[in-house]
């Protein structure tokens, strides 16, 4: 691995991750408390995390949790001078303490961020996405794994989500949406796989679409099993939950048309053991992949491929750090226990695995904004 990439941190103003820190988690503790009737107790706590995440400094967890995930070494610290991923999550765990989601009281198992996620399910533009579906059936097989793959990389982007890309339209762009492009590559990997390994992003409208990869898979025998690893418990805003893989699944058997269809094999599936839900207490850890426990390790290590999506994800398997793009995505996952993908829509700084000629569109079409726009994604595989 190359050495000198500094770990990202939140303590530069003017810098993405110190907007999250000092605007965006202010933000989601207001929305959080417009969410649910909470009693004067949440609503004190919640007071009391607005103030320490904006002035404080980080403060030790009930009954010390995440001892083994390095607390000790950041209490007494600003929220702005630790890793920036480290950060954010104790963020999110905070939050969970302040509503009483580990308490013993009425709102213990309480997700506060539930509200929202099903708001998404029962949206207008779910309906059209599932609808979409129709049409898809009619195109051949393999169009249809390739649409479905596009659908699962962009999640709520809609408008790329089930069509097929332009994939000269792309070529000929001088900053085209897709980045990196390994998708020959991973098809190769998922054909006849024996068990792929999915680590799931977000709910909502984004997890259907992996959903719906996953049947495409099953059904057609591109692979045999497979296993989707979600959050234990709720986990940044809208990261899934299997509270939040049962809420899909339903969405999709309620719905009309072949949505339905993708929804009855899946639940047939999860029934006979060929899709499996795991909720691995790392997945909610504030550290890289490269720090998984031996149990995990041993299990993801036993797949066909692993699929990482989302942003948190990628920069949890290549480490949260200020990488030169061009550094190759095979050498920061040269850890990882077998061959892995990434599907990513770019939302925060770090990158790796571009060609120099990519890096340099990017940077004079749009200077640093790429990063983190949410406006270019990757598909990058290391076999």
């Amino acid at each position: 691995m190359s050495i000198g990439a500094a770990v990202i941190l939140g303590n530069e103003p003017g810098s993405f991750p110190h907007s999250v820190l000092a605007e965006r988690h202010p933000a989601i503790i207001g929305q959080v408390r417009e969410s649910f009737p909470y009693g004067p107790t949440q609503h004190r706590a919640l007071d009391a995390l607005l103030e320490s995440c904006t002035k404080g400094v980080i403060e030790p967890l009930p009954g010390g949790a995440w001892a083994e995930w390095g607390i000790d070494a950041c209490v007494g610290r600003s929220w702005f001078d630790v890793p920036w991923l480290w950060s954010e999550s104790y963020f999110y765990r905070r939050l969970l303490d302040a509503v009483g989601y580990f308490g013993n009281g009425p709102w213990r198992g309480i997700d506060p961020f539930r509200p929202s996620k099903l708001a998404e399910l029962d949206s207008r533009e779910t309906d059209e996405e599932l609808a979409a579906l129709d049409e898809l059936a009619a195109l051949p097989v393999e169009e249809q794994q390739r649409a479905l793959l596009h659908g699962s990389l962009w999640g709520n982007r809609a408008d790329l989500g089930f069509r097929l890309s332009d994939g000269a339209a792309e070529g000929r762009a001088a900053v085209p949406d897709l980045v990196a492009d390994d998708s020959d590559r991973l098809r190769a990997l998922l054909d006849g796989a024996g068990t792929l390994c999915l680590i799931a992003d977000n709910a909502g409208r984004e997890l259907i679409p992996d959903l719906l990869l996953v049947a495409h898979l099953l059904e057609h025998g591109r692979v045999e099993r497979a296993v989707l690893h979600v959050k234990p418990y709720p986990y940044y805003v809208s990261d899934a939950t299997t509270a939040d893989v049962v809420d899909a699944l339903r969405r999709l058997v309620r719905a009309p048309g072949e949505a339905a269809g993708y929804g009855r094999r899946l639940w047939d599936a999860m029934a006979d053991g060929r899709l499996d839900v795991r909720a691995h207490a790392f997945s909610c850890a504030p550290l890289p992949y490269a720090d998984m426990p031996a149990d995990l390790r041993a299990e993801i290590g036993g797949a066909s491929v692993t699929v990482l999506k989302g942003d948190l994800n990628y920069r949890r398997l290549v480490g949260d750090r200020w990488w030169t793009p061009t550094t190759p995505f095979a050498e920061v996952t040269a850890h990882f226990p077998g061959p892995v993908a990434a599907l990513r829509t770019l939302k925060s700084d770090v990158i790796t695995g571009l060609d120099g000629r990519t890096e340099t569109a990017l940077d004079e079409a749009e200077g640093p904004r790429w990063r983190t726009s949410g406006t270019h994604a990757l598909i990058q595989v290391r076999p």
